[in-house]
């Protein structure tokens, strides 16, 4: 093979690592991702999983349905985890700067509401977390979508947003004079079983970015 046809190859892989570069398109494709955001804030993706009911261990009757439990998962880590996968670490900032700076003085996209006091919220942790969360998962991804890379990226960037929020939430919760038994149920519910489907619907998340990439990179 001619140094001339091994050229042109060389210039399209090195193309498609260096990313989207800037442009409406690309402009276009952040707002959306910020938007996407928004969408996840307001979703509750209804899961079903099996637990050991309470009866179990008393030695009280238990019948079939005590073991199944409901979930309601907020799917907006894993949203997250995708804006950073498919955007990379400059863009992606730029999506969850944008969508956190709209909660704080455009309107209201958080969860609970939004306005520059939504700082003093339990839960404005997890939201600021996003940004050390991109950076560091992009980061890890853009040496690669190899299934080590994928788990090692997702798994900083989960426990970035956990150990943060709860991290926030303790030190809000000590200014509001806040006991044991609220931080211990608040951090259960915010930071227990959901930590475990983050990391399984960011699994997945992360491959569809893998493969949005490829055509995003090529048609854009």
């Amino acid at each position: 093979m001619t140094e001339e046809a091994v050229q042109p190859r060389v210039r399209t892989v090195r193309t498609s690592k260096s990313g989207l570069k800037f442009s409406i398109s690309s402009f276009l494709l952040i707002i959306f991702c910020s938007f996407l955001l928004v969408i996840s804030t307001f979703i509750q993706l209804n899961i079903s999983h099996l637990g050991i009911p309470a009866g179990f261990f008393s030695g009280g009757e238990v019948k079939f349905e005590d073991y199944i439990r409901n979930f309601n998962l907020i799917p907006q880590v894993p949203a997250v985890i995708f804006i950073a996968a498919l955007l990379g670490r400059k863009f992606g900032l730029t999506s969850v700067i944008i969508y956190i700076l709209t909660g704080l003085f455009v309107m209201p996209v958080f969860a609970l509401g939004g306005g520059w006091k939504y700082i003093g919220e339990y839960g404005f942790g997890y939201i600021i977390a996003y940004i050390p969360a991109v950076f560091l998962t992009a980061t890890i991804l853009k040496n690669g979508f190899t299934y080590k890379n994928i788990i090692k990226a997702i798994t900083i960037g989960i426990l970035t947003i956990h150990i943060t929020g709860i991290v926030y939430m303790l030190l809000i919760a000590a200014i509001n004079h806040e006991g044991f038994m609220f931080t211990s149920g608040w951090i259960l519910a915010q930071s227990g079983m959901k930590i475990i489907y983050d990391f399984i619907f960011s699994f997945f998340a992360v491959l569809v970015a893998k493969y949005a990439r490829l055509v995003l990179w090529l048609y854009m």
